[in-house]
C-alpha cells in the first residue's frame, strides 16, 4: 500500500501575512517526504496574485512568483487577478522566472488561438513506486473581460471530455485543478465520475474535511492563505486510489517565528518603496475626499474617466476612494493606497429610457448603498459610498433625468463610463439587461487617474 502527499494553496490574493507559515508548513512536509521516501505533490489553484499589496502592484506580480518559487510547487494555475488582474503582455511574462509547471487547459491567444507559451495543458507526475498522477487545471470563464485583453477563454464543459478522455488512460489517478467555483466542481463531479479529485478554489469555500459526489472527492482551503490542503492517497498494490484522507490545516496552528513579522512587514515596505520611486504629476491642490472642500478627488476622477473613455458622462462612487491625495508630486504610491482596486472602466451605451431608469435604480439605492459594506467583485475598499454623477442631473422633485443639461430623449443612444464593478454588483440591472458594454484595457482606474494628473500637471 502506498500513500502519496497531495497539498494545496489558493486564493492566497496576496495576503502575504500568512506566507512565512505557508512555506515553512510545504518545506517542513517535503523534507518530511523525503527523509520516508514518499511521494509528495504541491500545487496553487490560482488567485496567488492580487494587486491590492503594494509589493505585487510594483513588481507586476514577479514578486509572487519569486514567493513560489521558494517552495517549488509542482504545477500550479491562473485565477482571474492574474488573467484579468494582469495586461496580456504581464501575464505572458508573469512566469518567465518561474521553477514550476504553469497549467492551463481553457486560455487561448485571441489571435492565434493557440495556448500560452507559458502553459502547458497537463503534466503526469510519477510517484516513487510507479503510480501515474495526472493533473489538469482549468480557471474561470469570463469572456467579457478576458476578451478586450486578447484572450479568448473557453467554457469548462466544452473542453473537459477531450481533456479528461486524452489523459485518463495515461494515468492511475486523474486530479482536476480547478479555479473555477464551488458550484461548478460539484457539476463536474457528477459529470465526470472518471476524474478521481477536484481541488476547489474561486469561491474561496472550506472543505475541512472534503466531499464526495458521484464517486469524486473534493477538497478545498478557503481563501487569504487561512488554510492550506492536506490530503493523503491511499494506492494499492495494482496504483488504484482506494481512499482519500481530506485535510484542510488552519494556518493559525502552524509555527511561527518571532522574525515572520519582520518579513511581512519588509513586503510592505519594499512595495511601497518601489511605487514611491515612480513620480506622476505635481498637483498646485489637495484633492480631498469630503463633499465640502472646493478640490474634491471624486471630480477630479471622474473627468480623468471621461478623458480616458472619450465620454461627456461618467459615474462613480465615493467609497472607491480610501485616501486624500495631497498637494504636490504625486507617485503610484499614493495612487495604488487610494484606489487600489483591480477595477478597468467600461463603456456603456443606453437608450434614453434606460437610461432614466438607471438613474432610477441608482437614486432609489442611493440611501441604502451610502454606508453598505462591499466585498469582493474587484473592490477592495470597505463601503460603497455615495453616487456622484459628472454630465447627469436628476430632478427629484419631478423625476426627471438631463444629460448635458438637457432632457433625455427617450429613443435616442447615449454613452457614459464608469468602472466595471457598478456591472458585477447586482444594484444597477440595467447596465447588463439593457446596455452595450465595452471594457477598457488595460489600464486600472488609479492608471487613468494617474495619467490625467500626468497630462494636466506634469512634474518640471
Amino acid at each position: 500500500m502506498e500513500k502519496i502527499r497531495l497539498l494545496h494553496t489558493n486564493d492566497l490574493h496576496s495576503h502575504l501575512e500568512n506566507w512565512p507559515k505557508i512555506r515553512r508548513f510545504l518545506i517542513q512536509r517535503k523534507h518530511e517526504a523525503v527523509h520516508n521516501n514518499e511521494t509528495i505533490i504541491t500545487v496553487d489553484l490560482g488567485d496567488f496574485v492580487d494587486r491590492f499589496h503594494p509589493l505585487t502592484e510594483a513588481t507586476s506580480g514577479q514578486a509572487n512568483v519569486e514567493l513560489m518559487n521558494q517552495v517549488e510547487y509542482d504545477a500550479v494555475t491562473i485565477g482571474n487577478n492574474e488573467g484579468v488582474g494582469s495586461a496580456k503582455e504581464e501575464l505572458n511574462h508573469l512566469y518567465d522566472q518561474a521553477n514550476f509547471d504553469v497549467l492551463l487547459g481553457n486560455l487561448f491567444d485571441k489571435k492565434t488561438l493557440k495556448m500560452p507559451s507559458w502553459a502547458k495543458t497537463s503534466k503526469i507526475i510519477t510517484s516513487k513506486e510507479g503510480t501515474k498522477i495526472g493533473l489538469l487545471a482549468l480557471t474561470a470563464p469570463f469572456p467579457l473581460t478576458y476578451s478586450p485583453n486578447g484572450w479568448d477563454i473557453r467554457f469548462p464543459m466544452d473542453l473537459l471530455p477531450e481533456l479528461v478522455s486524452e489523459l485518463r488512460d495515461k494515468v492511475d489517478i486523474l486530479v482536476l485543478m480547478s479555479h473555477l467555483g464551488v458550484s461548478e466542481d460539484r457539476e463536474i463531479a457528477r459529470t465526470f465520475p472518471e476524474i478521481d479529485l477536484i481541488l476547489g478554489s474561486h469561491t474561496h469555500h472550506l472543505f475541512e474535511t472534503g466531499e464526495v459526489i458521484n464517486g469524486v472527492q473534493l477538497a478545498a482551503a478557503g481563501k487569504f492563505g487561512q488554510y492550506v490542503g492536506d490530503i493523503v492517497m491511499e494506492v494499492d498494490d495494482n496504483h488504484r486510489l482506494t481512499a482519500a484522507t481530506v485535510r484542510a490545516v488552519p494556518t493559525s496552528t502552524m509555527t511561527e517565528f518571532p522574525e515572520d513579522q519582520e518579513e511581512i512587514e519588509g513586503y510592505i515596505a519594499r512595495g511601497h518603496a518601489l511605487l514611491r520611486a515612480k513620480t506622476v504629476a505635481e498637483i498646485p491642490y489637495d484633492l480631498a475626499l469630503g463633499d465640502e472642500e472646493p478640490h474634491l478627488l471624486i471630480d477630479a476622477t471622474l473627468q480623468a474617466v471621461k478623458e480616458r473613455a472619450q465620454t461627456e458622462v461618467a459615474i462613480l462612487n465615493t467609497g472607491l476612494f480610501l485616501a486624500p491625495i495631497k498637494k504636490g508630486q504625486v507617485n503610484q504610491d499614493q495612487l495604488h493606497t487610494t484606489l487600489p482596486h483591480p477595477m478597468h472602466l467600461i463603456r456603456v451605451t443606453l437608450l434614453g429610457r434606460d437610461v432614466i431608469r438607471l438613474v432610477l435604480e441608482m437614486e432609489r439605492n442611493r440611501g441604502f448603498l451610502r454606508n453598505y459594506p462591499i466585498i469582493g467583485m474587484g473592490f477592495r475598499g470597505k463601503i460603497f459610498g455615495e453616487i456622484h454623477y459628472s454630465g447627469l442631473e436628476y430632478d427629484a422633485v419631478n423625476r426627471k433625468v438631463r444629460w448635458l443639461g438637457e432632457p433625455v430623449v427617450e429613443e435616442a443612444k447615449y454613452v457614459f463610463a464608469t468602472v466595471d464593478h457598478f456591472m458585477f454588483i447586482p444594484f444597477f440591472p440595467t447596465i447588463e439587461i439593457a446596455g452595450t458594454c465595452e471594457f477598457l484595457f488595460p489600464e486600472f482606474i488609479r492608471s487613468v487617474l494617474g495619467e490625467s494628473l500626468k497630462s494636466h500637471y506634469p512634474i518640471d
